[in-house]
């Protein structure tokens, strides 16, 4: 099975998602997150859980769209947070078990994570030894964990390898050696990028063979993330299997996963607008969606986003620039062909935007911020927040 599943898509009903926004009066740019879709990735993951023991966390890093945390709350056992503003949203809106790591902790954050949190998981050696007196003290009990670089690189992005040379996150093998890890109760190690089975086997063996002696000594083993379970070409039985083979070997682990695009894979859209129509040796639109304020992915992955009725550039009978409305001249989405010819007013539906989009929007520019809407099981949209001119200035001063 390939180690990249298909992502990119939404997986609903595009022209029953349109007509829904047009009898809710729904105005672009808008995220629009379809409840029958997060369920169904649910029950995938939740089916994972029961046939291996192994318990899910939702890394809201990848997806924090709190409107959906109660349905979300039904499959998953708690959430994956990696700061204390993330571990709060987790512990008010969602409930259940709170994990949480960064590069490194400061001592108010650590002092509020001890109220919030039951995992903390600690970037280095010294960090831990840092707050070891304070994290053992605590009251409800706090599991601490270590995360570990098994050197092994398997993302499909040099910005998103944790484990390239030079990387700052996690102890290495040879520095766990003669290391005192009294308190520790958990690993944590983090290598994938919407990967597959196959590549989280790789690092598996890389984990095994570099961290054999201290996993014996653990409680718990967390997988951290990039994996993309929910998406076609995802090998559930391998997956199943690895799971397996990691109990047998160490049977006394609770093994947790931190999946966050699986979460949310093809469960979205954003809606946007083709606000003007100029010419510079081509045809471009100007959008009120843009690819660094609201898709910021697009540039930094980079990748291009899969937009309905569209094709390459040259494809279809008329191909467009595609830009955003802020002064970067670089916010540019893309080349795309379409059947017809654009005109102002005109509605773009740019597929599977629900996840690593919403979390990362900035204000540049002043430009609004996406409004969010739930198509609900119902087939009926309702809008859950939109954005305006104070949110813009409340962030300045």
């Amino acid at each position: 099975m390939p180690d990249h599943p298909e992502t990119g898509l939404y997986r609903g009903d595009v022209p029953a998602l349109l007509a829904a926004c047009e009898r809710g009066g729904l105005e672009t740019p808008s995220y629009v997150l379809d409840s029958t879709l997060f369920r169904r990735n649910g029950e995938i993951l939740k089916s994972v859980q029961d046939r291996s023991g192994a318990k899910i966390l939702l890394a809201q890093k990848a997806f924090s769209g709190f409107g959906l945390y109660p349905l979300l709350r039904e499959y998953l056992v708690g959430t994956a947070a990696s700061g204390r503003y993330e571990a709060r949203l987790g512990h008010e809106e969602f409930g259940g078990e709170v994990h949480v790591f960064s590069p490194a902790f400061t001592p108010s954050e650590i002092t509020e994570l001890l109220g919030i949190a039951d995992h903390i998981v600690f970037n280095s050696l010294g960090q831990w030894q840092r707050y070891r007196d304070e994290v053992l003290a605590a009251a409800p009990r706090v599991s601490a964990g270590l995360r570990i670089n098994p050197e092994f690189s398997e993302a499909v992005a040099a910005i998103y390898d944790p484990c390239a040379p030079g990387s700052r996150f996690g102890v290495l093998a040879r520095q766990l050696k003669d290391a005192d890890l009294t308190g520790l109760e958990g690993l944590h190690f983090h290598t994938l990028c919407e990967q597959g089975a196959s590549a989280l086997g790789g690092t598996l063996r890389a984990v095994m063979e570099k961290f054999d002696a201290p996993l014996r000594k653990m409680k718990w083993l967390n997988f951290g993330g990039g994996h993309l379970i929910t998406s076609p070409g995802y090998d559930v039985e391998q997956l199943l299997s690895l799971l397996r083979e990691v109990r047998e070997r160490y049977p006394q682990l609770q093994i947790y996963l931190e999946p966050g695009e699986a979460i949310a894979v093809g469960t979205g859209v954003l809606l946007g607008t083709v606000i003007d129509l100029v010419e510079n040796g081509m045809p471009i639109a100007i959008l009120d969606v843009s690819a660094t304020t609201h898709m910021p992915d697009v540039l930094e992955m980079p990748y291009r986003p899969v937009i309905e009725g569209t094709g390459e550039a040259g494809e279809k009978a008329h191909t467009y620039r595609l830009g955003g409305p802020t002064c970067l001249a670089g916010d540019v989405i893309g080349d795309y062909s379409f059947d017809a010819p654009l005109a102002i007013g005109d509605r773009l539906v740019f597929h599977d935007m629900a996840h690593y989009t919403m979390v990362k929007t900035t204000t540049f520019n002043g430009v609004p911020l996406p409004s969010i809407a739930i198509l609900g099981e119902d087939g009926e949209i309702a809008t859950v927040r939109t954005y305006g001119y104070e949110d813009y200035r409340m962030r300045l001063g």
